[in-house]
């Protein structure tokens, strides 16, 4: 048998490869595209709360991608009380192996792949479902991925005007300082969710309360508008989805799992089904459903998160981590 190596890539090595948002995009559009296509397996993902106390959860993703032929299982945990530490709310490992032979080909620090797939999912749906010329964007939350979020939809758009607000003023005041000195333009921070929201052409919220309650008024939103809404617990009326002229989700079987997401209460309902939505953004990327189609279209983009976001961008840095004699090689056998 030959000598089996295994790739490990830890959060500094991540870093190093310095992924642009072009990269980035592109890995998970076309692990969308292919998706759309049916090459690949994603199953539903597991939730495990080890204690009540601990004010936090972990999620086990598990897929498989046919045209790299690699399949991939990310565990990650996401606790509320992590920034008392220092540490970033979610921290994430990859394990990435072949497909046809179950051999080990990586082992990445997930934690930076989760904020970067998400905010390209973010992106992605943006680019088909936005408004034309979309020139105001309101962003609700600072974790890690409203970073990727703001940053891939600027590159995408070249917003006029950024809008951004979270709980905590020293969260939000640091968070706009940050995106100031990187995207190169003025940040506003608002006291309030009305403000930062209300007639932005993008409206995302990406909120970490601890309960489900209505802070996104559906009246804030205007005609056209293109609405991201994927806090861990809903935040928004009954009635946001009765406005709405299209709804896509990142995956249908994804939205009936688990206890978490800004739409649980209008599908546990009955309100939001398989045949009410348009649906998914993957047969969009691979032109088999169309996406924005009139101006005037009101659409909300719900993404509860895929595996084969994380193995499609895991994998393109392992790729770029192999040509830059990035990261360690370990021998496995």
């Amino acid at each position: 048998m030959e000598n089996i190596t295994l790739h490990y890539l830890n959060a500094r090595d991540v870093q190093a490869l310095d992924m642009t948002a072009q990269e980035i995009i592109k890995a998970q559009e076309d692990s969308l595209a292919a998706q759309g296509r049916g090459e690949t397996v994603i199953e539903p993902r597991m939730h495990l709360e080890p204690d009540p106390a601990f004010r936090g959860h972990f999620n086990v993703l598990r897929g498989y991608i046919a045209p790299i032929g690699i399949i991939g299982i990310k565990v990650v945990g996401d606790f509320m009380d992590n920034y008392k530490l220092g540490y970033p709310s979610e921290f994430g490992m990859l394990t990435l192996m072949d497909a046809r032979t179950g051999a080990p080909r990586a082992v990445i620090d997930a934690t930076a792949i989760t904020d970067m797939r998400t905010g390209a999912m973010t992106a992605v749906g943006a680019k088909y479902l936005a408004p034309t010329r979309p020139r105001i964007l309101g962003h609700i939350g600072a974790r890690g991925s409203a970073y990727w979020n703001i940053k891939l939809l600027d590159h995408l758009f070249d917003f006029n005007e950024i809008r951004i607000h979270s709980r905590r003023p020293e969260s939000r005041n640091r968070f706009g300082e940050r995106l100031a000195n990187d995207l190169g333009k003025p940040i506003t921070v608002t006291d309030d969710w009305q403000s930062c929201l209300e007639g932005a052409d993008i409206m995302v919220e990406a909120s970490r309360l601890e309960a489900p309650e209505p802070l996104f008024r559906t009246s804030w939103v205007r005609k056209g508008a293109l609405v991201v809404p994927y806090g861990t617990q809903s935040t928004v009326e009954d009635d946001l989805t009765d406005i709405m002229d299209k709804i896509v989700v990142d995956h249908w079987g994804q939205c009936l799992i688990g206890p978490f997401g800004c739409l649980r209460r209008h599908v546990d309902e009955g309100r939001v089904t398989r045949d009410t939505i348009h649906g998914e953004i993957g047969s969009i990327c691979a032109g088999i459903l169309l996406g924005r189609e009139d101006s005037d279209e009101t659409i909300l983009f719900w993404h509860r998160g895929l595996p084969t976001s994380d193995i499609a961008l895991g994998w393109a840095m392992l790729e770029k981590a192999k040509r830059l004699g990035i990261g360690t090689v370990l021998d496995y056998t």
